[in-house]
């Protein structure tokens, strides 16, 4: 009998299947040292692992700004539309503390960018302009960083958790054509602020080939690799203030981590 999958439900089957093979491997992996031909003896951990001070992401996901939610029109839609649109961004950590049994502590700044374009609207709604009207956004913050590593250590399950807590300060600034838009003499540009808070988890990538893990950490210091899916809510309303332009989002992101 032929059994044909969803697209979802065959992504599902291949994360479930990778997660397995990955923890199994985890449990049986065998390093025990490092040479020049790479790892090799029994289980990682037995061999002393290159001191642990950061974590570096590379970011990328979805970011609609809540422009429209504090008025009572649409503006913001009306004149880009509804396309999903992507920001890319970069954060780095600094693991200061590690909790025995629980995992790190980190004080951690990001960085982002996003931009959306449309060709502008006459403001007596009589059509379109052949100029083209961008708004760009660049969030930035500073935050606290929770990482449970202790899943992967001990439990040999190759799962992080974590969540993120602190500041958000963004940029932005709209363009005319090639100028910088103005209204009733007003720069079009400014700055936002507010929280910045994510929760989100890391796939152990180091399982799915431990000797080249282990090399990896013995020649150029990187302990560990994953891939991570993050819940990322930049607040940047000005703590509810009607004075500042509201361009916060909350959207799914994924990337990529090293922790050196």
């Amino acid at each position: 009998m032929n059994v044909r999958l969803t697209p979802r439900a065959a992504a599902i089957a291949t994360f479930a299947c990778c997660f397995s093979a990955g923890s199994l491997a985890y449990g049986q992996s065998r390093t025990e040292g490092v040479d020049e031909f790479g790892g090799y003896g029994s289980r990682r951990g037995v061999q002393s692992e290159s001191k642990q001070e950061a974590a570096f992401e590379l970011r990328f996901g979805r970011y609609v700004p809540e422009v429209d939610s504090q008025l009572n029109s649409t503006p913001f839609k009306d004149t880009f539309g509804g396309d999903t649109r992507y920001m890319f961004g970069a954060e780095v950590d600094w693991q200061v503390l590690r909790i025995p049994h629980f995992g790190t502590l980190a004080p951690g700044i990001g960085w982002g960018y996003t931009k959306f374009s449309a060709k502008a609207k006459y403001a007596d709604g009589s059509g379109i302009s052949g100029s083209t009207t961008r708004l760009s956004i660049m969030p930035m913050y500073l935050v606290g960083v929770v990482r449970a590593d202790v899943i992967p250590r001990e439990l040999k399950v190759p799962l992080v958790p974590y969540a993120k807590l602190g500041l958000g300060y963004g940029l932005w600034w709209s363009s005319d054509g090639k100028r910088t838009a103005e209204y009733n003499g007003k720069k079009g540009r400014g700055a936002s602020y507010g929280l910045t808070y994510a929760l989100g988890a890391m796939f152990l990538l180091d399982v799915l080939d431990e000797d080249d893990a282990v090399t990896a950490d013995g020649s150029i210091g990187i302990n560990n690799s994953y891939i991570f899916a993050e819940w990322f809510r930049p607040q940047l309303d000005g703590f509810g203030s009607k004075t500042v332009l509201d361009i916060g989002s909350s959207s799914w992101l994924l990337g990529i981590a090293l922790e050196i």
